[in-house]
């Protein structure tokens, strides 16, 4: 699959470095349909597999000289489903051969997936202890969640350890009669890293991490055999928990290579609620002693960043705040003042700050509402606050209020007087004509509305039909609200009558909320139509609810059920956030630079009438900062998640590896046949500051093997004068080694991938120190609104310097400054062919003291 290719490039007045011009000279097209190399975004350095989905790196090993990568995989499509482990193994952590997929998705008899491999990890069971193999050819044992299904007879829905083992070199698994090995009965408990414990006081024992996400704990158990464990402690919640956490890893590193002094890290992923936006890794400095671990970088959750405070809530009253509570429960969900905390019926709440807050449990789960802040100007980078409550974001293309679409109301609505039969409609079977329309029955009803439970003597057990009088398809939508009962068999539906067939058909959702649906009627534009009901349905949920059908150009949206902070710009909500599920509020920061200068709102909306049916927020804080930045983060980026570490690396190294892309965006990102990169595999070690440990990376060393230094460039240290300076060279899969200082420049640094019109920006901001990777024009960014963005960390200058190292591999950006004590990492999709490097200042003149520009052969999909 992999081998590094031997041509060199010719050097003239401008260097070309592309990865195109590199695969030129490889090997043939492969016998695939479209060519893996050949497609624009399928990195040359980074691994991809060949076909569909993957995310998590999971089960990280080095066995017998190889390094295995197994993975969370989708072996039917391109986005995430159907989660087994896939496999790609190495000799030197940069040319993979994908393997056959190792451990599939569980099915049952009638072909049901009823077990889905998730995430967790491998182990080389050297003492045999697990006894799946022996002292001669020790095992690899690999303890993964077992993710049950609806499907599942016993354990549906529920999350469990279970185990698998190799005992030939990870090529094939067998998975463990007796799972699942640990089961604490609940939906989120995932994601065992498992290690070797080396006691200082007594015997070994092997040790687990594992998270009950929703809970932000990572918790321990210990085992002599991988099968049966025992519980030692737990850690969390901490730092940032504004999502689920997942994927922990825990191990030891010496400070600057002191073996006297060992500290312990302590890696856990988010999602959402990183620093940059949605996925993220964070990670805490500490002691284990074999039960504990003990964190020495907690932030303290309880201060307020420094900034303007838009609304904290502490003065008794809602005031400038527009409070909407349910008309059918007054009370609620916010009630007339800021509650102080925990309301009746209500489980504690806790991390709340000041003698107020909102919380949308008046009255409980069932009241739905909204309320909104009063017109401000954002005139600062950031919008910091606290949140909790519910899990239920909006969902694409669905509205937080219940708006008709535009158009005009068929049938006047139902709002008319009189009955369906003075109105012109055919009644059937047990439906009578005094009895519809209706003011009963359905939630989110627009006045009066058809409803087959009210409209005869049974009402569940009423059969029959309702048809319309015939209208003319005059636009191109049709939509309406509906409720009750959800049938796949056509015995209870709404039907779209065109020459008396049905051309359409919608049912309810075992709901009574009525809430939009839409047909795209365009097919049989300027026809005769009816509507017409069929209700052939009895017992429970044998009923429809229909109302405010709407005939015009534009789609009912969806009304959603969402419990969401948002904030609002010009009508439109442009950043939103919701709970995780859990009464303990955690930080939430809005990038909001992008709307400096402009009016807005904050809209808090509780839609929800089931469980965790509402939203707490406190402390609205406009800031010049995140208030998640004093965290500590694997990267700064957008693209850095479930970043985990090889067990048993050679040399005692620790090595990590992360999965390029962000849950914001990440099934959607613009591939084709193929859809998850990982990140180039980087080794961690502690290093001291004056805040304490912390990580420094760099990308594996065995990366030095792929660059082509023959044709490499060197550019002279020069003065960069105001504007862009575009360097006589181009590359697409190039290492850039690149120091600044920073003379009179307001801002400076590099355009990479770049063309004409498009680049991707690094830079450094002198009067903030922020180094930051802007993608906001770096090529495609339309596919998925969470897309553009602009990233950036607090960098200081080392006497008066920035050091900076890139690797560009075609979709992506690698950034690694002052030798890997901050690093951003993020996917970019240039246009076609855009492989310009260019330096720029602005605001003054700033100094290139020395850049070099290393082409890389390709280690995956060049030859």
């Amino acid at each position: 699959m992999t081998r590094r290719t031997k041509a060199l490039l010719s050097l003239g007045t401008a260097v070309a470095l592309t990865a195109a011009s590199l695969a030129l000279a490889t090997n043939p097209a492969r016998a695939t349909d479209p060519d893996p190399a050949t497609q624009q975004y399928r990195p040359y350095l980074h691994y991809t597999p060949e076909k569909n989905w993957m995310n998590d790196p999971n089960g990280l090993v080095y066995h017998n000289g190889k390094y295995h990568m197994y993975y969370q995989y989708n072996p039917t499509g391109t986005r995430w489903g159907d989660m087994s482990w896939g496999h790609a193994s190495s000799t030197d952590l940069v040319h993979w051969q994908e393997q056959p997929l190792a451990i599939p998705r569980g099915l049952n008899e009638n072909g049901q997936v009823i077990e889905e491999i998730f995430s967790g990890s491998v182990v080389v069971d050297t003492l045999n202890s697990s006894g799946f193999g022996s002292l001669q050819n020790p095992p690899l044992v690999a303890v993964y969640t077992s993710n049950y299904t609806g499907a599942h007879p016993i354990l549906a829905g529920k999350q469990a350890q279970s185990l698998a083992y190799s005992t030939d070199d990870g090529q094939s698994w067998t998975k463990y009669g007796s799972n699942p090995v640990l089961n604490r009965n609940t939906s989120g408990f995932r994601d065992p890293k498992v290690f070797w414990y080396d006691n200082p006081s007594g015997a070994d024992y092997w040790v687990m991490a594992a998270v009950e996400a929703d809970e932000h704990r990572v918790l321990f158990y210990k085992s002599t055999n991988l099968k049966d464990w025992t519980y030692l402690d737990d850690f969390g919640p901490a730092n940032a928990f504004g999502g689920q956490w997942e994927c922990p890893d825990l191990f030891p590193l010496a400070v600057d290579g002191d073996p006297n002094n060992i500290k312990w890290v302590l890696a856990v992923n988010i999602n959402p609620g990183a620093l940059a936006g949605g996925s993220g890794g964070q990670y805490f400095v500490g002691t284990f002693n074999g039960t504990t671990f003990t964190a020495e970088n907690i932030d303290p959750a309880g201060q307020l960043p420094a900034g303007n405070v838009l609304a904290g809530f502490n003065g008794g009253t809602y005031s400038g705040w527009n409070v909407q509570n349910d008309p059918s429960n007054s009370a609620g969900p916010w009630g007339s003042a800021p509650a102080t905390g925990s309301l009746p019926g209500q489980m504690p709440v806790a991390g709340n700050i000041g003698a107020g807050m909102v919380n949308g449990f008046h009255g409980g789960d069932n009241p739905v509402g909204s309320m909104e802040s009063a017109p401000f100007t954002v005139d600062k980078d950031y919008l910091n606050f606290l949140v909790a409550g519910g899990r239920h974001p909006q969902g694409p293309g669905e509205q937080s209020g219940n708006q008709a679409p535009p158009g005009y109301l068929l049938f006047d609505g139902f709002d008319y007087p009189g009955t369906l039969t003075q109105a012109g409609w055919q009644l059937t079977g047990d439906f009578q004509a005094a009895l519809n329309p209706s003011t009963s029955g359905g939630e989110f009803a627009i006045g009066k509305r058809i409803n087959t439970f009210e409209g005869g003597p049974y009402q569940d057990n009423n059969v029959g039909t309702i048809t319309s009088p015939e209208f003319y398809l005059t636009n191109t939508n049709i939509g309406f609200l509906l409720g009750g009962g959800a049938r796949s068999d056509g015995q209870l539906q709404v039907e779209l009558l065109v020459g008396g067939v049905p051309v359409r058909t919608a049912t309810g959702k075992n709901s009574g909320d009525l809430n939009w649906q839409n047909w795209d009627v365009s097919p049989w534009y300027g026809q005769i139509a009816r509507i017409r009901i069929v209700d052939n349905a009895t017992g429970p949920w044998g009923h429809l609810t229909l109302d405010n059908m709407v005939l015009g150009s534009e789609p009912a949206k969806a009304r959603s059920s969402e419990t969401t902070v948002n904030l609002v710009v010009n009508g439109q909500t442009v950043r939103t956030a919701t709970g995780g599920n859990t009464e303990h509020l955690a930080w939430t920061a809005w990038d909001v630079s992008a709307f400096k200068g402009s009016q807005a709102t904050i809209r808090i909306v509780d839609n929800n009438r089931g469980g965790w049916g509402h939203i707490l927020a406190d402390e609205f804080v406009s800031s010049d900062t995140s208030r998640l930045e004093p965290h500590d983060w694997l990267d700064q980026g957008r693209d850095y998640y479930a970043t985990v570490s090889f067990n048993n690396a050679p040399g005692g190294k620790r090595i990590m590896l992360g999965w390029m892309n962000n849950w914001d965006y990440g099934q959607d990102t613009p591939t084709t046949t193929w859809r998850g990169t990982m990140a180039l595999p980087r080794e961690v070690v502690l290093t001291q500051t004056p805040a304490g440990p912390r990580l420094r990376q760099q990308v594996v060393s065995q990366v030095d093997a792929l660059k082509n230094t023959s044709a490499s460039y060197t550019a002279p240290a020069q003065d960069i004068q105001p504007g862009t300076t575009t360097l006589p060279v181009t590359g697409d899969v190039v290492q850039i080694d690149a120091e600044f200082t920073p003379g009179t420049a307001s801002s400076f640094g590099l355009k990479v991938l770049g063309n004409a019109s498009q680049s991707t920006r690094i830079g450094y901001a002198t009067a903030t120190q922020r180094l930051y990777i802007d993608r906001s024009n770096s090529g495609n960014v339309a596919f998925h609104p969470a897309f553009s963005s602009v990233e950036d960390a607090r960098v200081d200058l080392v006497n008066g310097r920035l050091r900076l190292r890139l690797y560009l591999d075609r979709a992506s950006v690698e950034l690694f400054a002052q030798d890997g004590l901050a690093t951003l990492t993020d996917q970019v999709f240039p246009a076609a062919g855009a492989s310009s490097i260019s330096v720029f200042s602005e605001g003054g003149t700033a100094r290139l003291e020395s850049l070099t520009v290393t082409p890389l052969f390709p280690a995956m999909w060049g030859g």
